[in-house]
């Protein structure tokens, strides 16, 4: 079973619920799991029976912010059962994740260019704002006109949790309390990027010691090594994911690393195709594979399915979900996909 998350502005009502074959590739929707307003990005419990969404609003009860909400996952049903829902802080909520224990959930306003923390209970009830961070500053480019939160990632030891600011080209710090949810900033406080980079995804290897940023302005991918001692980032690497000359429009907007560690892939909209990468054994940095479809138009988030073979593609532009096959041994995706509706799809998550 997965869950897909949806901008609800061009007919589409929520979240909606889908089977999948992994012997076939294939997608069955079961039908809407919830009506919810902007549900853009969701999140799954540790004990999957958990699902929080990131309500992507300008306004919510009549403030300028944004919402994150949880559901009570039935799978016999496949539908949704709201526990509650609670302000974001700032408005665009436009991502949310949990930390390993299930007791913390986190969020990135974009358009209100902050963060902010919240403690869950034991029926998944979320509270109030615990921790909240407000940015100023702005980047170079017209994309980075003030802070812009995006990312919110918890650390293989779910001892910190990293905050990526695409409009102030930082990856922010803190120090995680799992026991209230709270906050701490780190010092030195953030990663800083090359300027006008955008960082807006990052995702961890499997062996805890390199992340991948994914540089949403830039076109680009930073390879940080992690040093959980001293709690910071060094970039070893900086590789771009268009093609070297390139003059069009450019925006990357997801990042993947498959269970293994051999291989990464991004996805690039407004140019709208696929990038992957083989990931060096020694030191984590990436090396060009191909560049492939997407099967659609822009390209908004991506996923593996449990099995590794499928890789699904949410192309927000075309209303459609893409599914590509993928070779295990060599990493390469398949140029032809299978394509089915969902009008503006936002977020994949695979139970």
């Amino acid at each position: 079973m997965l869950f897909v998350g949806t901008q609800t502005t061009n007919g589409s009502k929520g979240i909606y619920a889908y089977s999948f074959n992994s012997a076939t590739g294939e997608l069955t929707q079961k039908g809407l799991a919830v009506e919810a307003e902007m549900p853009t990005f969701l999140a799954l419990s540790p004990d999957k029976k958990t699902l929080f969404a990131a309500n992507e609003l300008d306004e919510y009860e009549g403030k300028k912010s944004g919402a994150v909400s949880s559901f009570a996952i039935d799978r016999r049903t496949a539908k949704l059962k709201k526990v509650n829902e609670v302000s974001a802080g700032g408005p665009e909520t436009c991502h949310v994740s949990v930390d390993h224990t299930g007791r913390c959930v986190f969020v990135a306003n974009y358009g209100g260019g902050s963060a902010a923390s919240f403690a869950v209970d034991g029926t998944g009830k979320l509270s109030e704002a615990v921790s909240f961070f407000q940015y100023s500053g702005h980047g170079p480019k017209p994309q980075q006109t003030g802070p812009r939160g995006h990312r919110v990632t918890v650390s293989p030891d779910n001892k910190y949790l990293f905050v990526n600011d695409l409009g102030l080209d930082e990856i922010h710090v803190y120090h995680l309390d799992a026991s209230t949810a709270k906050l701490t900033a780190q010092d030195p406080p953030a990663w800083k990027a090359v300027p006008g980079s955008g960082p807006r995804a990052l995702r961890f290897h499997p062996n805890g010691r390199w992340a991948y940023c994914l540089n949403e302005v830039g076109s680009s991918v930073n390879v940080l090594d992690w040093d959980a001692k001293k709690s910071v980032f060094t970039t070893a690497q900086l590789i771009s994911t268009i093609p070297e000359g390139h003059t069009g429009p450019s925006a990357p907007s997801e990042i993947v690393i498959d269970k293994t560690g051999r291989f990464v892939y991004a996805a690039n909209r407004l140019d709208d195709f696929m990038v992957s990468f083989s990931v060096s054994p020694s030191d984590g940095k990436l090396t060009l594979l191909e560049r492939t479809s997407c099967g659609g138009k822009t390209p908004r988030h991506i996923a593996l399915d449990p099995t590794e073979k499928w890789l699904l593609v949410a192309n927000q532009a075309t209303d459609n979900l893409s599914v590509f096959a993928r070779d295990a041994k060599t990493g390469k995706l398949s140029n032809e996909g299978k394509s089915f509706p969902l009008s503006r799809p936002q977020c994949i998550l695979f139970l």
